[in-house]
């Protein structure tokens, strides 16, 4: 299959969030099936200054509001040919993707990425003078709903893949936006594109897309309800035949316990005893009592609501009484920060708090913890329960989106059936949370047990290429239907 996949960011030459996870890993994913990729992002200015002489022009190409140069390139560490937007006056600016130095959207941002959207029109129609034609294209977030939504007005057109990666972001502009980017008047409908008396990019992919994907399964459902929906829920029930959701996969290479640099001491899941001395090395490196008794309970992600950290904070005082140690990093609402860093001067060889990220801390955080706490209010999909799950930390997590996929719950029915792997609870509240870590800590009190649950969640398959396999075969089938056009 010749496969079009148009994103915003791809890791490792831009990333703000997942998405730049998922564009950097599953189109070589898809490249290593046997299908040819092209993937289409912006020509930051970041990018270009990292690739240098590495790209080249391909073309020029006259749209009706501005003139672009396609630039190729490879994917660092991949053969996977990169096509860049090369649009100065949209994408030659400093900083974030989608923010200015203030933290505020950049002004623009409707024409930025419609100048994406319409380039990745004429690739997708053989019109940009690569002679090269996809059989489906696949967008990616509110950034791109403009693709389908303008293919939609081609009488052929390839096969359509839509993924929402986060709903809550969608791309909304004011009602003029429709005449500042000359859309056709029949997009300015609720049926279309219309939101709210506002334009919501996020529509183009939802309404006019063969098919919609998300991160997760649960994530698929959850989205279909007023509480997850995020005012979209009666739009994803009218396209539920044509929505599901695939979950992503992580960095098995950079991932991988038995051969992390960043460990002090590596292991496998039939060498799990070496995990103490990995948790020794890290108490003493964050200044914690340095023994095997407590349980040591890991966090690494954003201090914002969303991750339920109001929860933990209100829950600790409690833990803090237990035989319990928390190594918490990560950085959000400056108002947590404070909160976590007084509770860990307040209590320092019980609980440490790095603000800000440490990629080699995360990594001997997973290494070295006994748990790892997850009690996000939502979560499209996640990584970090997957990285824990590979490095035998159990997950303690709250069951919603992509964490409800992952973490087989150590019911006695679960652990009888030997695929219970960590521990989940329903409601995002502090008796729900402290349940759970009870439980943990009960079953920590059985050792081959607790041996068992790490030896599943380390069996797991959460490779690439497990996620471009069911890719690959959603695209099959939308290739076997009847043409779009």
């Amino acid at each position: 299959m010749k496969i079009l996949y148009v994103a915003s960011e791809a890791y490792p030459l831009v990333k703000t969030g997942g998405l730049g996870d998922v564009a950097g890993s599953l189109p070589p994913a898809l490249q290593a099936l046997g299908h040819e990729v092209r993937l289409l992002l912006p020509a930051y200015r970041s990018v270009l200054d990292r690739l240098g002489a590495q790209v080249h022009t391909r073309t020029h190409l006259g749209l009706h509001d501005a003139r672009v140069r396609i630039l190729e390139t490879e994917l660092p560490g991949t053969a996977l040919t990169v096509w860049l937007v090369d649009a100065p006056a949209c994408f030659d600016r400093p900083g974030n993707p989608y923010l200015d130095a203030h933290g505020q959207p950049w002004p623009d941002n409707a024409h930025r990425f419609a100048v994406l959207a319409r380039t990745a029109v004429a690739i997708a129609r053989d019109r940009a003078g690569l002679d090269w034609t996809p059989d489906l294209v696949h967008t990616n977030d509110w950034q791109t709903g403009l693709v389908p939504a303008l293919l939609s007005l081609e009488s052929e057109r390839p096969r359509q893949v839509f993924t929402i990666h986060n709903l809550a972001y969608q791309g909304l502009f004011p009602a003029h936006t429709f005449r500042d980017l000359a859309l056709p008047p029949f997009l300015e409908s609720m049926h279309a594109l219309e939101f709210h008396g506002q334009l919501s990019f996020i529509k183009g992919g939802l309404v006019f897309a063969d098919h919609l994907t998300t991160v997760s399964p649960t994530y698929a459902r959850e989205i279909q309800t007023p509480e997850y929906g995020c005012g979209l829920e009666g739009v994803l029930q009218a396209r539920s035949a044509h929505l599901s959701g695939i979950l992503n996969g992580i960095d098995t290479r950079t991932w991988d316990p038995a051969t992390d640099p960043h460990l002090p001491h590596r292991y496998d899941a039939r060498s799990l005893d070496l995990r103490r001395r990995n948790k020794a090395h890290l108490q003493r490196e964050m200044g914690l009592e340095v023994s095997p008794r407590p349980m040591l309970v890991g966090m690494v992600g954003r201090l914002v609501e969303q991750k339920g950290i109001d929860v933990v904070l209100e829950a600790l005082p409690r833990l803090l009484q237990w035989p319990l140690q928390f190594v918490i990093l990560g950085s959000g609402d400056p108002g947590f920060e404070r909160s976590l860093s007084r509770l860990a001067a307040k209590h320092p060889h019980r609980m440490a708090v790095h603000i800000g990220y440490d990629e080699a801390l995360a990594h001997r955080i997973e290494g070295s913890a006994d748990v790892f706490l997850m009690p996000s209010r939502f979560e499209p999909c996640g990584l970090n329960q997957m990285y824990s799950l590979r490095y035998g930390a159990l997950p303690v997590v709250r069951a919603t989106g992509g964490l409800a996929d992952t973490v087989v719950d150590a019911t006695p029915e679960w652990i009888t059936a030997r695929t219970a792997d960590g521990f989940s609870f329903t409601p995002p509240t502090v008796e729900a949370l402290v349940h759970a870590l009870d439980r943990a800590h009960c079953t920590r009190r059985s050792p081959k047990l607790w041996q068992v649950l790490q030896r599943t969640g380390m069996a797991q398959d959460f490779s690439w290429e497990r996620s471009a396999r069911a890719y690959a075969r959603l695209y099959a089938r939308l290739l076997d239907a009847s043409p779009s056009g």
